[in-house]
């Protein structure tokens, strides 16, 4: 017998390894995705700034700022990877993986506060004759931009590598993953560089635009189309976070067959509710409430459950924690709150499932 337990527990130790061993590839590439960022964004934003002095284009000092922003915001996501991979504890009990969204929360803060503002603030300036760009230094202002394209469009396609590899993973299209992702990090960096390949774009017309006509009017309207374009970055990037800071449910499918498990458990009568919750990056709480056969044992409930759980914890490596409670399905206060959420009952087991 003790020899079995050993084994056994040998067995969790090796399976709570090799999730550990995923997390942390997760993790490392992440963190891989964010470091290349950074470099970028760090070069990219002293060569604008300098394009900026030259110029005195309101589009370059906009893009500057983009730049100097989408550093910072690096160095907060850096810090939220590292701090949400710490391990639970007895004032955290379920770890401190949500922590990760309140730093990327925060880049959406930053995005809009470094970058937006001050471009808008820069195209008005000029747009009000409070500020006039230069036209010499222009061909230095192109160079450097076309620079900035290329180590961006770099920074860029490790991004979207890793969230296409994420999205392909979980078999959803790459629009679908991004609305559904408990993991922001990656998908801060693609937004953040498709939005500075966009602004390089926007300056570069604008520069253009305005030593052609001789009218800084055209470069007033480029610092403030990037203001727009950082907005609409922060607000999705906010969207995101509020949503995993609020507690979204799970993939609906893991919803599905974490239902269907529970209802096929030959112990189970009614699948009475079922929660789930994000609380970190690939980590679900279920919980779920059960009506048990009459006929079973206080013994043969507990059994039942912890079998429940350890299959729940084999057919997906997200779910963290299970919870299962035993309740008769004709309490009525319960069947309102399931109805309040759902806005029906849910189903028993069987086919129809």
């Amino acid at each position: 017998m003790a020899g079995q337990r050993s084994g056994r527990e040998t067995d969790g130790e090796r399976e709570e390894g090799r999730e550990k061993g995923r997390e942390k590839g997760k993790e490392n590439e992440s963190g891989l995705t964010v470091l290349l960022a950074l470099g970028a964004n760090l070069g990219i934003a002293v060569a604008k700034g300098f394009a900026a002095l030259i110029t005195g284009s309101a589009s370059m000092a906009a893009e500057t700022a983009h730049s100097v922003a989408d550093t910072f915001n690096e160095l907060l996501l850096l810090v939220g990877l590292r701090r949400s991979g710490r391990p639970a504890d007895r004032r955290h009990p379920l770890g401190y993986g949500k922590e990760r969204y309140i730093w990327t929360l925060l880049v959406a803060v930053a995005i809009f506060g470094m970058g937006a503002l001050f471009s808008f603030y820069q195209g008005f300036q000029t747009l009000t004759g409070h500020r006039q760009g230069e036209e010499s230094g222009t061909l230095i202002a192109f160079g450097v931009l076309g620079v900035a394209f290329v180590l961006e469009g770099i920074s860029w396609q490790q991004a979207v590598r890793q969230v296409r590899d994420a999205a392909r993973a979980e078999d959803l299209p790459l629009l679908a993953h991004i609305r559904r992702t408990d993991e922001p990090t990656s998908v801060s960096v693609l937004l953040e560089d498709s939005a500075a390949l966009i602004g390089v774009l926007i300056a570069a017309g604008a520069l253009g635009l305005h030593r052609l006509t001789g009218s800084a009017t055209w470069d007033a309207i480029g610092s403030l189309l990037i203001g727009v374009l950082l907005t609409a970055v922060a607000l999705v990037l906010g969207r995101i976070n509020l949503n995993l800071l609020t507690g979204t449910q799970a993939d609906p499918r893991i919803v599905a067959d974490v239902r269907a498990r529970l209802g096929a458990a030959p112990e189970v009568d009614w699948v009475v509710d079922i929660i789930t919750v994000t609380f970190g990056a690939d980590r679900v709480l279920a919980c779920a409430r059960l009506d048990f056969r009459d006929d079973l044992t206080a013994g043969d409930v507990e059994r039942a459950c912890v079998r429940m759980a350890r299959d729940l914890h084999d057919a997906h490596e997200e779910i963290d924690e299970v919870f299962l409670e035993p309740v008769p399905r004709d309490d009525p206060d319960l069947r309102e709150r399931v109805i309040a959420r759902y806005g029906r009952t849910l189903r028993p087991k069987g086919p129809g499932m």
